[in-house]
């Protein structure tokens, strides 16, 4: 599950617009109850890395979005992860930024932790760090209600986690630090609307299982406790 790297600040933009059409017969271009976003895709912040774990580490997190609320039981054993995180969310770095990358083929996550929506940003200045709490099973790695980082390698972590909202299986390399305690419902809606890409020759959008969520998502903010 790497980073996302082919979509452009447009294609985000555009998500705004609803640019995939549809009819009565076809799926639905929103989810209900989902409120307009508000946020604009922005060059992530630069703030001070962690360099230890934090002496009492957070254990819930709380991100409410434009469609409604989601919260993690943070896992103790990604220590690192869960400090990092939480000095992220704390300093409201995740605020005003879309979740960007939604699969509905092969492998069934929800991507978010970009504030720039590319897909490749990062907090200005952090270094990659270590993976931790890799999966040990060899077929199902990342149950439903997994929460885990994203990467472009391995000790390569940054701000993009995923949220599986059903059972999916990858290769045991993205570190496990949270499970949804609510919210699955709702990321079982956003996949019901889909995800589109846009045709960079032509400019319009189509469906795709690997792509931007048709219903924008937006992070209003994120809190830990």
């Amino acid at each position: 599950m790497k980073r996302m790297s082919a979509l452009c600040a447009l294609a985000i933009a555009v998500a705004s617009l609803a640019p995939v059409t549809s009819t009565a017969a076809e799926r639905p271009t929103s989810v209900k109850g989902c409120a307009k976003p508000t946020a604009k895709a922005h060059v992530p912040a630069t703030l001070k890395q962690p360099t230890s774990v934090d002496k009492k580490l957070a254990k819930t997190m709380t991100i409410t979005t434009n469609c409604g609320v989601i919260t993690i039981e943070l896992d103790p054993a990604a220590p690192q992860t869960v400090t990092n995180l939480a000095t992220l969310a704390r300093s409201k770095y995740f605020d005003g930024s879309f979740c960007h990358r939604l699969t509905t083929e092969g492998i069934y996550v929800l991507q978010c932790g970009d504030p720039s929506a590319q897909g490749n940003g990062s907090p200005g200045s952090w270094k990659g760090y270590k993976d931790e709490n890799l999966p040990t099973k060899k077929i199902l790695t990342y149950p439903a209600g997994t929460v885990a980082m994203a990467n472009s390698g391995p000790n390569t972590n940054g701000s993009q986690f995923f949220l599986v909202y059903k059972d999916t299986t990858l290769p045991p390399s993205y570190t496990i630090w949270g499970k949804i305690k609510t919210g699955l419902p709702l990321l079982l809606r956003i996949e019901k609307v889909g995800a589109y890409q846009v045709d960079q020759s032509t400019g319009n959008a189509y469906y795709a299982g690997d792509g931007i969520p048709v219903q924008p998502i937006e992070i209003k903010s994120v809190t830990v406790r």
